[in-house]
């Protein structure tokens, strides 16, 4: 009770997610979360998807302590170091390569908001159009361009100025009556649209923040075709559901589509350690030394981490359990929550409950952590209880969560009609 009070006496009001899980928090293994009681919670929130190896891994727990011990650089701004060096070739020959990609690989600072950013900023630059596409639902970070993107209205008010130069396009599940593909024809082809081409157009394959909205392979690869026609660059935004959380490492490989850009943050640094990337193609990198920097971009100890990261995903086939226990997740869910009272969406080990109001979307999340499981909420009015466990988590960890999930919606539910 004494460490709860030094927050609540001198952290910010901005705190969020202690709110919902207020325990004091001692120390994490695999799927389990121990507080300073020594209760453990299953974590089903996975650090925002930050952890997908799960909480201090030991096959990358231990190329961290060596790297330390043999005192391994910590910061080196953007200089070369042979850390970087490794992971470079890594990422080129073990991910890149195997998937016909080419990209250059850019170290922007430690955080995917940065990564976006970057991005923004080269497509604007090459293309020397100011305006951005981006669809109602997404969420591409917390900085000023970014935000911009965001659709979502309480983080847009934070930041106290007009967020200009981004068109929003409905997503396509908005409006079953709307092609938005054509939709975004016309706004280019029609002398009248009064909307300027855009630079780029940028997307998450799978809506995360917004409700868990995956988009078909047929949409992907028409918008991929749009993008070509026109002359617009085509982002992917894989910061939360690339690394493997979809079933393949990249979110947009089962639509068989190459992007322009790819942004890769959260689990892209290995055990939850601050790293972010730009990849872009080889013909887009037009930029000067230091247009765009930071102190930490390249965080040494977060790129040990991130090779490593990528060794264990290969070695123990992630992209393949991933696609087993999502069969698993989809099977359970259907089985178990009401069709008539909520609905079951997602892919990989990514997975949302909608049950349509906030209050009931946040009585479940209250319950399951009395319950000892980790969970948070996502979607329009927070509605959409969201599944995004450690991609190692155990069949039996699995499973237990799940029943735990699927009480707690049952039980809320019952009471609320």
């Amino acid at each position: 009770m004494e460490q709860k009070k030094v927050f609540e006496t001198y952290e910010s009001e901005v705190r969020s997610y202690c709110r919902s899980f207020p325990s004091v928090f001692q120390k994490a293994k695999g799927s389990i979360i121990t507080d300073v009681e020594g209760n453990d919670y299953l974590d089903f929130f996975c650090g925002a998807g930050a952890v997908n190896y799960g909480h201090n891994n030991d096959y990358i727990k231990e190329k961290m302590i060596s790297y330390l011990q043999n005192d391994g650089i910590l910061h080196a701004l953007d200089m070369m170091t042979d850390s970087k060096a490794e992971f470079l070739k890594f990422f080129e020959e073990q991910v890149l390569k195997p998937r016909g990609l080419d990209y250059k690989v850019m170290f922007v600072g430690p955080t995917g908001t940065n990564g976006v950013e970057a991005a923004l900023k080269l497509a604007r630059k090459v293309k020397q159009r100011t305006s951005i596409w981006a669809l109602m639902g997404c969420f591409h970070g917390m900085t000023l361009a970014s935000l911009a993107l965001t659709s979502d209205k309480d983080s847009r008010k934070g930041a106290g100025i007009p967020l200009e130069y981004v068109t929003h396009i409905p997503a396509p599940y908005m409006f079953e009556q709307l092609d938005t593909i054509s939709y975004m024809e016309t706004l280019l082809t029609d002398d009248h649209s009064g909307i300027e081409k855009p630079a780029a157009i940028i997307i998450e394959t799978v809506q995360a923040e917004g409700g868990i909205h995956v988009f078909e392979k047929d949409y992907l690869q028409n918008l991929r075709r749009l993008c070509d026609r026109h002359d617009i660059l085509f982002i992917v935004d894989d910061i939360q559901v690339g690394c493997a959380r979809t079933g393949t490492f990249f979110s947009f490989e089962r639509a068989d589509i190459i992007p322009d850009m790819v942004i890769l943050s959260k689990s892209i640094g290995g055990a939850g350690l601050p790293f972010a990337l730009t990849l872009f193609k080889p013909e887009l990198d037009l930029w000067t030394p230091g247009e765009h920097n930071g102190t930490f971009r390249g965080n040494q100890l977060a790129i040990v981490a991130a090779k490593a990261g990528l060794e264990y995903m290969l070695e123990h086939q992630i992209e393949a359990e991933v696609q087993r226990k999502s069969v698993i997740i989809e099977h359970y869910l259907t089985k178990h929550i009401p069709s008539d009272q909520a609905s079951v969406r997602g892919i990989g080990m990514i997975w949302g409950i909608d049950v349509y109001h906030g209050e009931y979307s946040s009585a479940i999340t209250k319950q399951c952590f009395e319950n000892g499981l980790i969970i948070e909420r996502a979607g329009r009015d927070n509605s959409v209880v969201k599944l995004m466990p450690a991609l190692t988590i155990s069949d039996q960890q699995l499973l237990d969560g799940l029943n735990i999930i699927c009480n707690a919606v049952n039980s809320v539910l019952k009471q609320k009609i």
